[in-house]
């Protein structure tokens, strides 16, 4: 695919895996306009939490495939540098005039997100049912990057349940998918009921602490502990930036603290959702949540030592692993 041709909005790409994914991730492709505290800027920036989720699964070899809209101003070497490094991108479909641009301002304690005016709703460009390849069906594992709730409640329910656009012959009797979620917009005492329409139908779930308003009587370690709310969720992922963040198994009751990475931070935007990106690849190889958290914190490191995804698209599955035996030892077979 050539610039002019995503400039137009042709986004004509050929497919880059013949097998089923094993992770799709459903989300958007935005344009960031970065501000950090100390007055850096870096403007026009390909971004999204897929771009970065994707990028970070694919350093421990699992197949990733994306499902979203893409504005005719995404830079189109992002498509093209996923494209080469085995992302199926299928499910990428041309929006065919600009996408959603932010602003992306960095606070001490939190990032806000604030969009360009004139630019079209954060709905418009978020991707439905029906924009789910027949191919996909199957896939072991959804990732719904962060959309406006009504949006990730339709796709939750309807992963979950099999009943997505374009299923695939025989996928009904497959078991389920497992199906995780990362907010846009918090959980508070207001917005618990519809959170619980999500995450009635979710594994797991990838919070920051600025998405987690709860009061005191909605405490995370009652509202998410075994025997809560939720029946289906297995993980609640807490993640607290460079205070690191903590992993709830509700299947064990264990909390498991991670640390944030150990790299030098020179632009934390994507960092999340490498992390998230990392992790569900560990989940899907090893079924170990130890492990997982490792591949997520390896991930985030790469993430953070450069501006936007450059420091991913710098990394290669070799460091990958090499950060992981250096930073954790080496895993047992």
């Amino acid at each position: 695919m050539t610039a002019a041709r995503a400039a137009r909005g042709e986004l004509q790409l050929e497919p880059t895996m013949s097998a089923t994914p094993d992770l799709v991730l459903l989300g958007n492709l935005l344009v960031d306009d970065i501000v950090m505290r100390d007055g850096r800027t870096l403007m026009g920036e390909a971004g999204g939490a897929m771009l970065y989720a994707a990028l970070a699964a694919r350093l421990w070899d699992v197949r990733v495939a994306l499902v979203t809209i893409a504005g005719s101003d995404y830079p189109a070497r992002a498509l093209e540098a996923l494209a080469a490094r085995g992302v199926d991108l299928e499910g990428v479909r041309a929006f065919g005039r600009p996408g959603v641009r932010t602003w992306l301002l960095y606070e001490p304690r939190v990032r806000r997100v604030i969009h360009h005016l004139e630019a079209p709703s954060h709905l418009e460009v978020s991707p439905t049912l029906e924009d789910i390849p027949a191919a996909y069906a199957a896939a072991r594992a959804f990732h719904l990057a962060p959309m406006p709730i009504e949006r990730q409640r339709e796709l939750a329910a309807g992963i979950a349940s099999g009943t997505t656009g374009a299923s695939a012959p025989g996928v009904a009797e497959l078991a389920p998918p497992f199906v995780s979620v990362d907010p846009h917009e918090p959980l508070t005492d207001g917005s618990f009921p519809a959170w619980r329409s999500v995450l009635d139908h979710a594994d797991a779930f990838f919070p920051g602490e600025d998405e987690m308003g709860l009061p005191p009587h909605l405490d995370p370690r009652s509202l998410f502990g075994p025997g809560g709310a939720f029946p289906r969720l297995r993980f609640l992922a807490l993640k607290r930036g460079a205070g690191g963040g903590t992993l709830l198994d509700r299947a064990s009751g264990d909390a498991r603290p991670w640390s944030a990475p150990r790299s030098p931070v020179v632009d934390a935007t994507g960092a999340g959702d490498a992390f998230a990106g990392g992790f569900l690849a560990g989940w899907l190889t090893h079924a170990d949540a130890g492990l997982a958290i490792q591949q997520g914190v390896v991930s985030a490191s790469f993430a953070i030592e450069d501006w936007g995804s450059r420091g991913l698209m710098g990394a290669t599955p070799e460091a990958a692993r090499r950060r992981q035996h250096e930073w954790f030892g080496r895993p047992r077979p």
